[in-house]
């Protein structure tokens, strides 16, 4: 069987006659099977995927019309989205067993597309952290070196693609979760605008930052996911009722793009060398083919990364507060009234960086402290986005790395948290913003061989501009 790196090399192969459905996914099974020890899969829907393979190419072979836009797409879930019927546990013990009542509004949009849902994979407990380490699972390896971390949250969301188990993958990002582990594992990750893809069926962390992304092979099938998912969704009083724009097109600009980057960023002293001059390179190479890309100052960089984490701590703490031990998930069997069933069963099923998250959140919302930084979070956040608006007036795109380091050894930060949140420095804008943002391979760093990423972002619902000058020039730097 061929490695596919888009659908419609998939789609080609089923029309000429050269695999079926059914023979693709037993590909896909077995490359899951062989990479079980990089822990991507916490659960494999094997003969449901391939009763619908088999479904699919009888209906294919009775009237090739009949099929969906996604005939022969095979996804993985992020444990965080919920599938009807299914367990979905967040990688925490807390949820262990439980099965969700209902499927989120982007899985059934893929669904009625004919796509073929492989399983379930691996992530960051409630999709905090940076690296999938904090799982009940255990951690996710990265397939480019099983030693290293593929990021976080959405890392085994990436290593599904990466490894060649799935043609696309669903995570989440709150802060960078699916860009971050794309630059670490050499595949396209994308999140778009706030709102633009229903959060309904998507496991709450920080409600006003979450946004449902795609890791891909590549931008057309990122653009063809995003144009079935997106949309208004009665579930969701978020999602955006603008209209869905034929992002699957790709239409290019059609004129030479404007692109901003960050001094403060490319300077930084967190961010390595070798990335700083793949970085600058690509720069070169946008303009060489006719881009302007100009310097400009960003003065909160350095503020981003505290006021994020304030405020998506704080939802954090609102969010898990429902996870009580009385109405869903673990229930202490030493608890023996009500006070230590809540006590045990969130002592018991919570991990110790989602532990750390709730503090962190309850006390930055607690009296005599919520001015000093819930409330001077939020007015930094709207700085941070008022910039980013006055940016967008006068460049298409804003261009940084994905992120400041490679992947980085197991449990080389786990004793660092302030370290392994500055991992996020370069993304969280995007979130802080509500605005879209790509993340695409870049190539293998001169010195340790490692996958590196370039980042870029455009304004609120600009993402049909996004992903075609993305496509425009992923070529050139993968």
């Amino acid at each position: 069987m061929p490695k596919f790196s888009t659908l419609a090399e998939v789609q080609e192969a089923l029309h000429s006659g050269g695999v079926s459905c059914e023979s693709l996914v037993r590909h896909y099974l077995q490359r899951i099977e062989a990479t079980r020890h990089l822990n991507i899969y916490v659960e494999v829907f094997e003969e449901e995927a391939l009763a619908k393979a088999r479904e699919l190419d009888a209906r294919f072979k009775k009237d090739p019309a009949s099929v969906g836009r996604l005939f022969g797409m095979t996804v993985a879930l992020k444990d965080v989205i919920c599938y009807k019927d299914h367990e979905v546990t967040a990688a925490s013990n807390i949820l262990k067993g439980f099965r969700s009542l209902f499927s989120a509004t982007a899985v059934e949009r893929l669904l009625a597309e004919d796509a073929i849902i492989l399983g379930r994979v691996n992530c960051d407990e409630f999709a905090m952290g940076s690296s999938t380490e904090n799982s009940c699972y255990g951690p996710t390896r990265n397939a480019a070196d099983p030693e290293r971390v593929p990021g976080g949250s959405s890392g085994a969301s990436a290593v599904a693609v990466q490894a060649d188990t799935c043609l696309a993958s669903l995570g989440s990002d709150t802060g960078g979760s699916v860009r971050q582990p794309a630059a670490f594992c050499n595949v396209v990750g994308f999140k778009p605008s706030y709102g633009r893809i229903s959060r309904h069926g998507l496991i709450a962390y920080g409600s006003s930052l979450d946004q449902i992304g795609t890791l891909t092979q590549s931008v057309e099938d990122a653009a063809l996911l995003l144009e079935i998912m997106a949309g208004p969704d009665e579930f969701d009083s978020t999602a955006s009722t603008a209209p869905v724009e034929p992002y699957a097109a790709l239409a290019p600009l059609g004129r030479p793009a404007r692109i901003a980057y960050y001094r403060t960023a490319l300077e930084h002293p967190s961010l390595d060398e070798g990335i700083r001059q793949m970085t600058f390179n690509f720069i070169g190479q946008l303009r060489e083919a006719g881009h302007i890309v100009e310097a400009i100052d960003f003065e909160y960089l350095d503020y981003t990364i505290p006021a994020y984490y304030v405020l998506a701590t704080a939802e954090a703490s609102s969010n898990l507060s429902r996870y009580d031990g009385i109405r869903f998930g673990h229930r202490s069997p030493a608890a023996k009234d009500l006070e230590s069933t809540y006590r045990r069963s969130r002592t018991e099923g919570f991990g110790a960086e989602v532990k750390r998250r709730i503090m962190l959140g309850a006390f930055v919302l607690s009296s005599g402290y919520y001015d000093a930084y819930y409330t001077k979070a939020q007015q930094i956040r709207r700085l941070i986005y008022d910039k980013t608006q006055a940016v967008f007036q006068e460049f298409d795109f804003i261009l940084m790395p994905a992120a400041p380091v490679t992947a980085w050894r197991f449990g080389e930060k786990s004793d660092d948290p302030v370290a392994m949140y500055l991992a996020d420095i370069f993304t969280v804008q995007a979130n802080l913003a509500g605005i879209p943002a790509i993340a695409l391979p870049l190539g293998s760093h001169p010195e340790n061989g490692l996958p590196v990423g370039v980042q870029l972002m455009a304004g609120a619902f600009r993402e049909a501009s996004l992903l075609a000058f993305a496509h425009q020039h992923t070529l050139q730097v993968k």
